[in-house]
């Protein structure tokens, strides 16, 4: 309601390490070099987003999830981060607060990547997601009140393990969740996906443990609405009328749509992000407006140096939403590359979306407009043999 949504902000390689890359630089992932996971690599960056503000004068800081690069402690570009991460000194205050035997984090045993799911195991304040958006504010009450600020505020949840603090697991335990969606082309994991582990890529969740998994991936987002507030409420937090706030992720969840889990695949759960904006009246932003056109992860850096009245570095890809903020019609791009190595190619407008699998040429097609949940696919229905060639043809122009 005070700022602008994009309702088809996509990230173009959905997982931790790329899209971050692409958030940092402003980057495609072909040019940035990740276009999968890969783990391990040291970037020689171009100017990034923090370094860029760094540059014109701004305090840069960092708090809470890292931005998955390599060595962990590397910049990019912050003056300061405090992590949860590799490296973390999330853990290292926790291992100081928690009671005897709390184990850490991950003393429930459920993982970061697993499907189970239980109410978190020691104080709501020992949470990640409250010690996150208390760094935040003692940032906040600290930093160098002579110059402005850029600070990321980086939550690990929603992403598993599934742990909310159990106020909010209960929640949505008690009220009717939407079930996975299942596509024509969907195929069960083999033996419904008994033996395979807490952690797939496959599954058939039911009963209570797809209702546990649901409520509390749900509980994690309402954890983080409630902290969130602490830093948007102009009593404890930042300044509404002086302060740019952007909100998005570096991809999604499927959950057991399509008996999936994770992200790295093409479908509209794991690349579809949130993408809100919330800018200060001077910048022109017109509260409430809700923007269509395709966007993505690149093109936070050069809005945001874009209100901010900052040069836009030549080696950024993105472009500026700051129109598209203002309720204006500028010319915009027809489509997003999304890909994921060694998985598949696709191309969204937002309105349709073409798949093409890597490993053995399987094409896909959906209609995202009558069809938002990818349950039917189009690929094979001879009715839309010519939308298919054209985007067929678009995507083989893209790769070229």
């Amino acid at each position: 309601a005070t700022g602008v949504r994009f309702t088809n902000a996509y990230s173009t390689c959905p997982s931790c390490i790329a899209a971050r890359r692409s958030l940092l630089a402003g980057q495609f992932p072909a040019t940035h070099g990740v276009v999968g996971y890969r783990d391990g690599v040291e970037w020689q960056a171009p100017v990034t987003l923090p370094e860029a503000l760094r540059r014109a004068g701004y305090q840069t800081y960092l708090v809470g999830r890292s931005m998955h690069q390599h060595p962990p402690r590397k910049r990019y570009g912050y003056d300061h981060m405090v992590l949860h991460g590799w490296e973390s000194d999330y853990e290292e205050w926790l291992r100081e607060h928690q009671p005897a035997g709390g184990g850490g984090y991950y003393g429930t045993g459920v993982m970061h990547n697993d499907w189970t799911a239980r109410p978190w195991h020691m104080a709501e304040s020992l949470h990640h997601t409250n010690w996150t958006v208390n760094q935040a504010l003692e940032f906040l009450r600290k930093r160098d009140p002579s110059c402005p600020y850029f600070l990321t505020v980086s939550f690990l949840a929603p992403h598993p393990p599934l742990v909310p603090p159990a106020c909010y697991m209960e929640r949505y335990l008690r009220v009717d969740l939407p079930e996975p969606v299942i596509g024509d082309w969907a195929a069960a994991p083999p033996n419904d996906g008994l033996g395979a582990g807490p952690a797939p890529h496959r599954v058939k969740l039911a009963g209570e443990a797809l209702r546990s998994c649901r409520a509390a991936y749900y509980g994690l987002i309402n954890h983080i609405d409630d902290q969130i507030n602490r830093l948007l409420n102009s009593v404890t937090g930042l300044k509404p009328r002086d302060t740019i706030v952007v909100f998005t992720s570096d991809h999604g969840e499927m959950l057991g749509d399509h008996y999936m889990w994770r992200k790295s695949v093409p479908y509209q759960p794991a690349v579809r992000i949130p993408l809100l904006v919330r800018a200060p009246e001077h910048t022109g932003a017109r509260p409430g407006v809700v923007c269509e056109r395709p966007v993505c992860l690149e093109d936070v850096m050069p809005t945001v140096l874009d209100l901010a009245g900052v040069e836009v570095p030549e080696t950024v890809e993105g472009r500026s939403l700051a129109p598209l903020l203002r309720g204006e019609a500028p010319a915009w791009r027809e489509w997003l590359h999304l890909e994921h190595a060694p998985l598949f190619h696709a191309l969204t407008d937002g309105r349709e979306k073409y798949v093409w699998f890597v490993a053995d040429g399987r094409e896909q097609f959906f209609d995202l407009a009558a069809d938002p949940n990818e349950c039917c696919d189009l690929a094979r229905d001879p009715a839309q043999a010519e939308r298919l060639a054209r985007w067929r043809a678009c995507l083989t122009a893209e790769l070229a």
